[in-house]
Formats: C-alpha cells, sequence, structure tokens
C-alpha cells in the first residue's frame, strides 16, 4: 500500500532534498563543505546568466517577433472580420515568449550544474564522503591514482555528451511522427535530461567505486519511478534562476543519500 501512495517511489525519491536538510539539521558540521560549492556557482552563474541567458532571450524575442509578423501577414490576406484575431495573436505571442523563457531558464540551470559540478568536484567529493560516512558508517573509494582519475572524469562528461547528442538526434527524427511525434519528444527530452540529472548528482558516491558508465546509466533505470522523482524535482531546484546557485550543492548532498539508501544497499 505504501509504495502505491508514494507512486511506487516516485514521491520518495522526490524527498531526498528534504531529507539532506533533516541530515543537516542533525549533523550541522556538514555544512561547511557547501560553502566553496556555493561561492564557485555564483561566479559561474554570473558570467553564465549574463551570456547565456541574456543572449538566449534575444533569441527568444527574434524567434517570438518572426513568429508573430507571419501571423500578422496571414491575417492581413482575410476578410476585415478576421481583425479581432489580432488579441488572440498578441496572447500566442506572451505565452510562446513564457513557454521559451521556461525552456531557456531551465537550460542555463542545466548549463550551470555541469560546469559548477566540473569545477568544484572535489569539495563536492567531500561532501558526498562525508554523507555516506554518516549514512553508513563507512566510506568505500578505490583508488586509481591521480592521472587515472582525471582520465576517467573526462572520459565521463564526453560520454554524456555522446548520450546526449546520440538520443537528441534520434528524438529530433522521431518527432516528424504525426500527432505522436511531440508526445514522443517530450517525453524522450524529459528521459534523457532526467537520467543526465541523475547521472550528475549520483556520481560522488558512484565514482568512489570506479563503476563503468554503462553500469551508472542502469542503476538509475533500476532504481526507477525513483530516480525519476529525484530527477524532477532536482531539474526544478537548478532551473530556479540565482536560487539554483544554492540549491545545486543540495542536490549533489540529496544524491549521495539516495545511493546510500536505494543502491548500495540493493543493487551494489
Amino acid at each position: 500500500m505504501l509504495q502505491i501512495l508514494t507512486g511506487f517511489g516516485f514521491l520518495s525519491g522526490m524527498s531526498y532534498p528534504f531529507r539532506l536538510l533533516r541530515l543537516f539539521k542533525s549533523n550541522p558540521g556538514l555544512l561547511s563543505y557547501i560553502i566553496v560549492p556555493i561561492v564557485v556557482n555564483i561566479v559561474v552563474g554570473i558570467f553564465l546568466y549574463i551570456g547565456l541567458f541574456f543572449f538566449g532571450w534575444q533569441v527568444t524575442q527574434l524567434l517570438t517577433d518572426n513568429m508573430i509578423n507571419r501571423l500578422d501577414l496571414l491575417l492581413a490576406d482575410l476578410p476585415s472580420w478576421f481583425n479581432s484575431l489580432d488579441y488572440l495573436v498578441i496572447f500566442l505571442g506572451w505565452l510562446i515568449r513564457i513557454i521559451l523563457s521556461i525552456l531557456l531558464l531551465i537550460l542555463t540551470g542545466f548549463v550551470l550544474v555541469q560546469f559548477g559540478v566540473l569545477l568544484a568536484a572535489p569539495w563536492y567529493g567531500n561532501l558526498s564522503e562525508k554523507i555516506e560516512k554518516v549514512r553508513t558508517n563507512k566510506v568505500e573509494i578505490i583508488e586509481v591514482g591521480m592521472i587515472r582519475d582525471i582520465g576517467r572524469a573526462i572520459l565521463f562528461e564526453l560520454k554524456k555528451i555522446v548520450l546526449i547528442l546520440g538520443c537528441g538526434v534520434l528524438i529530433f527524427l522521431l518527432s516528424f511522427i504525426p500527432i505522436i511525434g511531440a508526445i514522443i519528444s517530450t517525453v524522450g527530452g524529459l528521459t534523457v535530461t532526467g537520467t543526465i540529472i541523475c547521472l550528475d548528482f549520483f556520481d560522488g558516491a558512484l565514482e568512489r567505486r570506479r563503476l563503468k558508465f554503462r553500469k551508472k546509466v542502469s542503476l538509475v533505470w533500476k532504481t526507477f519511478p525513483a530516480s525519476a522523482g529525484f530527477a524532477l524535482v532536482c531539474l526544478l531546484l537548478i532551473g530556479i534562476p540565482f536560487i539554483n546557485l544554492i540549491t545545486i550543492p543540495f542536490c549533489v548532498g540529496s544524491g549521495t543519500l539516495f545511493v546510500c539508501d536505494r543502491i548500495l544497499l540493493k543493487h551494489l
């Protein structure tokens, strides 16, 4: 019954950032490990929001204005009693702007995660180790040496890019299927995004065990739908402008909690 009420783990997966707050409350010393990542996020975030977001906003404005102009030209060839549709065009223009702006905010937050997690990796690693120690009373680390460690980190990022591009091309092609194409592309896009988010936030604990990339991806799917709930709440947290500068370290820490509770005991 509990599984049904929590969506077979979906709602439980969503609860992990809030579980981390409870862990911080009982272990306040852990808070010291998120100070540097927050500073790194603020520095990276300033450049991203000034560059990527405002550039993207200009592109959004250009696309919207172009679409409205096309609709205006179309209405100009229609009988005069169709002039009342101008209000509909204005409404559609604002609706498109809002949708594109939300997507742009999510994209900016997603890029911020990629850079922030990479640049603050040593501090996130310490945070993850301390959380795992508190949660399981032990920390498993397989040492491979600094050079190989750096190589694995680079390969991890490259494989994520390959996964995004490969799935992105397939989703783009499937989007042309009549009627169901839009549904497939939406679900597919959310699935890929959720998988990447889980890989980023689970990696602190998984990488210490030097797991292969395919194994990490399989663990994300083995914990579905809890991993989907976790990815959704993290996507919301990283999509809120400026607030995400603080919430990203919490997502990293809650990812370690998720691994300790749902992966280490059941799948490793």
